[in-house]
C-alpha cells in the first residue's frame, strides 16, 4: 500500500533535503525512519525515492513546533546514508538547519514579525540552540537576494545563522580528549567538537599536499584505509563509542591556504571526500584555528580582531566563519551566512 504524507523540498546552503513536519510521521523512531528510507531512497541509486544519490542530496528535517520557553521549534536532523538502507541522526548539520527558518513559516510554524523573522531552533540532535533570522519584507518570506554561498549557484536571500554555546554537542567538550594534540597511528591529530565532531589532520602527515581533488583522495585506498584507522581510533577517544556505521567524526585534512583565506580543507563524510564542507564542520575546523597548540595553528594564518571572521577554503570556494571570544579566548558565538531555497511541495507516496 502507498502511503501518502506531505513534504516540502529545500536546497538549504550547499544541501537539498525533504522536510516534514513531525506530526505528519509516526512518532516511534524505528517507524519513522523506515519512512524516512523509503521517501529519499534505499539503495545506492535510490531510484525509488527522492534523493540524489549522494550524501548532500540525501537528508532530511523532521520539524514541530518547540515546547521550550527558548525555542520556536525543535528540528531533527536525519542523514540517509547512500546505499546502506541505513539512517545517522548523530551529527548535526548546518546547511539542512538554514532551510528549516523558511520552512517554518511556510508550514505555519512561526508567525512574520516584520521586514526580518527570527526564527529560534532547538537542534535535537545536539541539544543546541540556534537563530536564524530569515527575510521576510511586506509581510511574506523572500528567497531573492544578493548573497550567494558557494556550492550554491546563483544569488539568493541571506539567512543568518547564530549557533550559541554548541562547544561539545556532540562529544561533551569541545576537546573531547582533554587534549589539544593527540597521537594516533603515529600521526599527530586535533579532535575538536564545536558543533561538529571533526578530527584534524595535517595532509602532509599522510602524504598528501592537502589540495589533491575529492576523487584523487577519495579513490586512494591506501589512503583511505589509514584515515579509516584513525578515524576509528578518534571516535572511542571522542566519547562517540563504535563510529564504524557513524558519519561522525568528520576527518579533515589541513594545509596552508592558497585561495586568499585562512586555511585549506579537505572533508570526508565519512569516506567519501566532500566537494565543500559542512556549516557546523568549517565551524569546528575555524575553531582549531585558535586553539593553542593544535595541529592547525601553524598551518593556519590567524585573523586579528573580536570577532576573529576566519575563511575556510574547501574544493568549491570557501566558507567565511566569525567567530566572538569572550574575556579568556574562548568561542562563545559562531556567525554564518547562508541561504536556502524552497524547491517543492506536495505529498510523497512511500510504500508500507
Amino acid at each position: 500500500m502507498q502511503l501518502a504524507i506531505p513534504f516540502m523540498q529545500f536546497r538549504g546552503g550547499s544541501s537539498k533535503g525533504l522536510y516534514f513536519l513531525a506530526d505528519d510521521l509516526p512518532s516511534d523512531p524505528n517507524e519513522r525512519d523506515q519512512i524516512l528510507l523509503a521517501a529519499v531512497g534505499r539503495d545506492a541509486r535510490q531510484i525509488d525515492g527522492l534523493g540524489g544519490a549522494h550524501p548532500l542530496t540525501s537528508k532530511v528535517a523532521v520539524v514541530s513546533r518547540s515546547n521550550r520557553a527558548d525555542a520556536d521549534v525543535d528540528f531533527l536532523f536525519v542523514q540517509v546514508v547512500v546505499g546502506e538502507n541505513r539512517v545517522d541522526t548523530t551529527p548535526n548539520c548546518g546547511n539542512i538547519l538554514a532551510g528549516v527558518g523558511p520552512f517554518a513559516v511556510e508550514a505555519g510554524l512561526v508567525a512574520v514579525q516584520g521586514d526580518t523573522t527570527v526564527v529560534r531552533v532547538y537542534m535535537v540532535n545536539s541539544e543546541n540552540l540556534c537563530e536564524l533570522t530569515i527575510q521576510t519584507p511586506d509581510g511574506r518570506i523572500t528567497y531573492e537576494g544578493n548573497a550567494t554561498i558557494d556550492g550554491a549557484p546563483n544569488s539568493s536571500a541571506p539567512i543568518i545563522c547564530n549557533y550559541l554555546d554548541v562547544a561539545g554537542s556532540i562529544c561533551g567538550a569541545l576537546l573531547p580528549t582533554g587534549n589539544s594534540q593527540d597521537v594516533i597511528e603515529g600521526v599527530a591529530v586535533t579532535c575538536i567538537d564545536n558543533g561538529m565532531p571533526v578530527v584534524l589532520i595535517n595532509a602532509q602527515a599522510l602524504g598528501k599536499t592537502g589540495y589533491e581533488t575529492c576523487a584523487e583522495l577519495t579513490q586512494d585506498q591506501v589512503f583511505r584505509s589509514k584515515l579509516e584507522a584513525i578515524r576509528l581510533q578518534a571516535g572511542r577517544l571522542m566519547n562517540l563509542g563504535d563510529v564504524t556505521k557513524k558519519v561522525v567524526p568528520k576527518m579533515t585534512l589541513i594545509a596552508p591556504p592558497q585561495q586568499g583565506g585562512n586555511i585549506s580543507t579537505r572533508t570526508f563524510i565519512p569516506h567519501t571526500c566532500h566537494d565543500a564542507i559542512g556549516v557546523l564542520g568549517a565551524v569546528s575546523v575555524a575553531t582549531a584555528c585558535l586553539v593553542p597548540h593544535s595541529v592547525a595553528q601553524d598551518v593556519a594564518i590567524i585573523p586579528s580582531g573580536n570577532p576573529k571572521h576566519l575563511s575556510v577554503e574547501h574544493p568549491s570556494g570557501e566558507f567565511s566563519v566569525a567567530l566572538e571570544q569572550d574575556a579568556h579566548d574562548h568561542v562563545i558565538k559562531a556567525g554564518l551566512l547562508r541561504t536556502a531555497r524552497l524547491l517543492s511541495r506536495g505529498e510523497v507516496y512511500v510504500i508500507v
